[in-house]
Parts: structure tokens; C-alpha cells; sequence
């Protein structure tokens, strides 16, 4: 099988979806309930703690997560109840989404394990930022910044699952890298097309790499994943590193000169450091 451009690929995809040869990632039936008790707004600690403490490894998370310098009180967590009313429902959606997407993907070979280990930790660096930037834009909430952040290169999960059965890409480390950055905004909407999540969200899988995003005067949630994102590239060999960051709207939004250096803003870095440490 041979492919000529992305393209193509994308068509392969297509056609592999129509004949349910490839199923898009799903979030697991625990991630989908708490999903959905967070976005009910009667729902209560004890609501959440019953579906978490179903999953043992999810429940034993959280609590090590409530107990981290982050959300450290002067009392220890020792149970899930507690560590949902120390959290908040919204965080504790968030890190369940972050842990299931975790396990979404087991790879089969070594380089595809390291493709995956580099997605994953710029998904958490990329999260965190977006955490820290919420400061610059007070009417978005911090939580769901850093959800935006994890889901934002989602697309690429589908492309390991389908390159094991591609030599051409899953043997060639510079190939797939090229494939992955290309192709994976337009596979991130189809997914973000199926999961239940936010309307303010689902743009994020696939406008974060349109540098002339501008939905309006107000920055949402494209516009600071889309800066946390070129922040985390910037120095790198990265293509997008390149980017012209004076012509993008994202910068301004947030009311941030586009030679800033986020770490450099007093407090930011500890933020970014602490976040960080919650989804490693």
C-alpha cells in the first residue's frame, strides 16, 4: 500500500471507518459516566465517588492527585468522596479523561512507543500551559483549559492504531513523524465529532494548528491551547516553530507580546511545574 499524500491517507481512513475496519477511540463506559454526572450540575462528591470507585486504578489516582502539593490541605485524602471535594467536579473530569487516554493506546513496537511517549508528554506540557494562560483570559475556566490542552493532538491515537499495519510508515520513524503533525487535526475533529464533549472544546483538535484562528474578540479555548502550544515548541526543530507569532490573533486575545516567554512571567513557571506534576 502506497501513499502519495496526506491525502490519501486521510481517504484510507475514511474508508476504513466506513467499513468498520477502524473504530475511532472511545472514552471507557467510567470516563463517559463521570463525563456526564460533571456536566449535570446537581451533581454531589458521593455522585462521582460512586462511578470512580468502580475502577481501582482511576480511585487510587485521584487520591494521590488530592494529596499532591497542588491540592495538598492540612488533612491527608484517604478516600475517593474526599478527594472529589477537594478536587472539584471539573478537575476530577479532567484527570479521568487524562488517565483513560493513557490506556487508550498499548504499542506494538518500539517506535511507536516513542512517538506515543513524545505525543503524550507534549499533551501534558501543552495542558499545563494552558492551565497557566487561563490568568491572561479570566472568563475561561483553568480545568477546562487543561482538558483542552490534553485532547489537542487526540487525532494522533487513530494513526498508531492504523500505521502497525503500514510498513511504509510504521518503519520509518521520519515518515510517520511527517504523517502524525500532517494528518492528525482532520482525524482529531472526527473524534472530537463523537465524544460527548463541550461544544467550546471540539474546535480545539482541529483549528490549534490554523494560525488565523479568530472567532471573535473573546480568546476561547483554540486561542490558548494555540499559544500554549507554540510555547512549547518554541527553540525546537518543530515546523510550526516558525510560525510568525505577530500575525497570529491568539497572542493578542490574551493580551500577550508575541516574543513573551511564559516561564519567564512571575508565578507562571510554578503553575506550569505543579500542573504538570498532577498528569505525569
Amino acid at each position: 500500500m502506497q501513499f502519495k499524500s496526506v491525502q490519501d491517507f486521510l481517504n484510507h481512513v475514511q474508508n476504513e471507518l466506513n467499513a468498520n475496519r477502524l473504530v475511532l477511540p472511545t472514552l471507557p463506559d467510567v470516563a463517559l459516566k463521570v463525563r456526564a454526572a460533571v456536566n449535570k450540575e446537581d451533581s454531589s462528591a458521593a455522585d462521582l465517588a460512586d462511578i470512580i470507585v468502580t475502577d481501582a486504578s482511576l480511585s487510587t489516582r485521584l487520591i494521590q492527585v488530592a494529596n499532591s502539593p497542588l491540592y495538598r490541605g492540612v488533612h491527608p485524602i484517604n478516600n475517593i468522596q474526599m478527594a472529589v471535594s477537594r478536587l472539584g467536579n471539573k478537575i476530577v473530569g479532567t484527570l479521568i479523561t487524562s488517565l483513560v487516554m493513557q490506556q487508550m493506546f498499548t504499542p506494538s513496537n518500539k517506535m511507536l512507543e516513542e512517538h506515543f511517549r513524545k505525543t503524550w508528554e507534549q499533551s501534558i506540557n501543552v495542558s499545563s500551559i494552558s492551565r497557566a494562560l487561563t490568568a491572561f483570559a479570566p472568563h475561561l475556566n483553568r480545568d477546562e483549559a487543561m482538558l483542552a490542552g490534553l485532547i489537542h493532538q487526540i487525532g494522533k491515537l487513530p494513526i498508531f492504531m492504523l500505521v502497525e499495519k503500514i510498513p511504509e510508515f510504521r518503519d520509518s520513524p521520519s515518515r510517520m513523524a511527517k504523517l502524525l503533525e500532517k494528518a492528525h487535526p482532520a482525524i482529531g475533529k472526527l473524534i472530537m465529532d463523537t465524544w460527548n464533549f463541550p461544544e467550546e472544546l471540539k474546535l480545539v483538535a482541529s483549528e490549534y494548528v490554523n494560525f488565523q484562528y479568530d472567532s471573535g474578540p473573546k480568546a476561547d479555548y483554540v486561542d490558548i491551547v494555540q499559544v500554549a502550544f507554540l510555547q512549547s515548541i518554541a527553540g525546537t526543530d518543530h515546523p510550526a516553530s516558525r510560525v510568525d507569532c505577530s500575525t497570529v490573533p491568539s497572542f493578542a486575545k490574551l493580551g500577550l507580546a508575541t516574543d513573551i516567554e511564559i516561564l519567564e512571567i512571575e508565578g507562571v513557571s510554578d503553575e506550569i511545574e505543579l500542573a504538570r506534576s498532577m498528569l505525569s
